[in-house]
């Protein structure tokens, strides 16, 4: 069976488009890969953080993990700071890597730009972080989006880069992308990509936002003016947006769904919507809640710890024997 690695930082709680374009995928692949889902919490300090705040986001997102269905008897959930190889394989990583390649990707220049008080060294060496994170566990397949391609390709560079100098010792993971329609749009803004950390909070519906209140911002999404309820992401981002969160959410195709609304206006699709995501969050709040609360939460990401250390152990230990570290026993 292939492995499958995907981390998500605690930075924030997930929003619909984070379930529909990944956690809710997660689920369904668990059953045909060996999978690691990592809390990746040191990803998260490369910007300053509240460390009871960060702690408890952490507690979050495991709970959200399983709320959308990750079977820990299946897959693998832990948080990333509890296993040492993950950091331990990085500085290896780093040190094969350019000050240059690592300058280079955007979301460093992005994240740099930001920076009012010196740029955190975590921000030039994140990419490594990440490449250790994939290849300890031998990883085969990783499901990124557009903004992770760029690094996911650094990865595989350098995974071929310790490959030739110290042998065939790590895996090299082929990018798998998202389905399509799994990229959610902001809800006042179609043309740019739905993100927990937007200072607008009209614009994304959190995991954990007050059902009705996620109702009530689907009914003031942006559309266009036309009225027609059809696909169309470049002529109607407003529309097609709410067709890709109806379908991800339910059963339904978005071939099924123009059929069905067809005939209907803007206010009646938009109000069903609004019903489908209410319940939506109803219940997945219910499942959230009986693991967030529970001592099982804890024995799970135990046994998830253990897990990943045994798995990882072996990667790093051919890897420091590869590059010299240590002592080798007679």
């Amino acid at each position: 069976m292939e492995t499958l690695f995907s981390g998500i930082q605690p930075s924030g709680i997930p929003t619909i488009g984070n379930y529909i374009g990944a956690l809710k995928q997660f689920r369904d692949v668990q059953e045909d890969y060996d999978c690691f889902f990592c809390i990746v919490d040191q990803h998260a300090i490369t910007v300053p953080q509240d460390r009871l705040k960060l702690r408890k986001q952490t507690r979050q997102l495991a709970a959200i993990y399983l709320a959308s269905g990750i079977d820990p008897e299946k897959s693998t959930l832990f948080i990333q700071s509890e296993v040492p190889a993950h950091v331990q394989a990085s500085w290896m990583l780093t040190t094969i890597s350019s000050i240059g390649e690592l300058e280079r990707m955007t979301q460093f220049k992005d994240k740099a730009q930001k920076q009012t008080e010196g740029i955190p060294a975590g921000l030039l060496t994140y990419p490594p972080l990440m490449a250790a994170d994939i290849v300890i566990y031998n990883t085969n397949i990783v499901p990124v989006g557009e903004d992770q391609k760029q690094h996911m390709e650094l990865t595989r560079n350098l995974v071929e880069r310790f490959n030739s100098r110290y042998n065939d010792i790590l895996v090299k993971p082929e990018i798998r992308m998202p389905k399509v329609g799994g990229r959610v749009m902001s809800l006042q803004d179609p043309t740019r990509k739905m993100s927990k950390s937007d200072d607008n909070q009209k614009n994304f519906i959190s995991l954990l936002d007050e059902p009705r209140l996620a109702a009530k911002k689907i009914k003031s999404t942006v559309t266009d003016s036309d009225g027609i309820i059809k696909f169309d992401r470049e002529n109607k981002p407003g529309i097609s947006n709410l067709l890709s969160i109806y379908a991800g959410l339910t059963d339904k195709t978005i071939d099924e769904l123009e059929a069905q609304y067809k005939d209907s206006n803007y206010g009646t699709f938009k109000g069903d919507l609004a019903e489908v995501v209410e319940n939506f969050l109803t219940d997945f709040q219910e499942k959230y809640e009986s693991f967030y609360n529970s001592e099982e939460l804890d024995d799970i990401l135990d046994l998830g710890r253990d897990k990943a250390q045994k798995a990882s152990f072996k990667t790093l230990k051919k890897m420091e024997r590869a590059m010299g570290l240590g002592r080798k026993r007679k």
